[in-house]
Formats: C-alpha cells, structure tokens, sequence
C-alpha cells in the first residue's frame, strides 16, 4: 500500500485533469480495494445522505454500491482547481436488478493530503430511470475520447 498518490497539490490544470482521469479510471474498474487506495486512512465522505469515514466505511459503501448498481460506467470532467482542491461533474449509468437503467449526475468537491491522497469528498447526486435505448455511456472511456495527457 502506497503513502502517496502523485500528482500531489497544489494542482494545475493538467495535474489536475490527470487526477480526475486517474479517478474515473479506478471507479470504473468497481474494485472497491483499489478505489479506497487512492483516500487517506481517516478520508471523510459525505455521499448524498450518508456519511463516511476511513477507507473500510469506503470499501463497505462500494462493495454494497457495486453490488446494486450493475453494469456501472462513469464519467468524470474537471470543473475548477485551485490549491490542494479539485471539483468534478461526473454522470455514471448503471442497471438494478430488474433491468431498469439509470443515469446518475453529480458534482464532487475533492481535497487533498500534501502526499496526494484525498482526504475529504463531498457529492451530490440525482438519478434519472432511463430506457435502455437512452444510454449515452458504454464502459470504460476509449483511449480516443481522452485528454492527450498521459496519467504518469
């Protein structure tokens, strides 16, 4: 387990492109283990109505989130930075159990440790049922529709 996540604060735009490319890339893998590495051990989330703290609350929410949300995409895009600071909008699309599809919208409010982890997230975020036919997000972004900055 690694103490540090560069790019490290304060960020630029493109430190901070490759930080919210980094992100989607590793929700997009629903590995909750993996997803938890890049928060510091006592990381504090607010996620809609729930409130977490520490990486094992993280693995627990994302264990249940990917246990729910099936199939799940996401897209993140960089909204604003500045300092140890990055705010993000993101949609992701996902399936229940009965096959109804949804599109998610939200914005996050990041901050980082100075050894790149984050330590506080705050989202909101609303669901949307849509028809199979409606879905706009087919996995993982393509290497075609990213920035030409490399993650490393």
């Amino acid at each position: 387990m690694s103490d540090a996540r560069p790019p490290f604060p304060p960020f630029d735009e493109t430190t901070a492109l490759r930080k919210v490319q980094a992100a989607e890339d590793a929700w997009n893998t629903r590995d909750p283990q993996r997803v938890a590495l890049a928060y510091t051990e006592d990381s504090v989330w607010r996620n809609r109505d729930l409130f977490l703290t520490g990486r094992s609350e993280i693995v627990a929410f994302l264990t249940a989130k990917w246990e729910r949300e099936l199939d799940y995409a996401l897209r993140k895009s960089l909204w604003a930075f500045h300092g140890n600071r990055i705010a993000v909008r993101f949609q992701y699309e996902w399936h229940d159990a009965a096959g109804q599809w949804f599109r998610s919208y939200g914005n996050e409010n990041w901050e980082f440790a100075d050894n790149g982890l984050m330590r506080r997230r705050e989202a909101s975020i609303n669901d949307v049922a849509i028809a199979e036919s409606d879905r706009r997000i087919h996995g993982p972004r393509p290497d075609t529709d990213r920035d030409d900055i490399p993650l490393r």
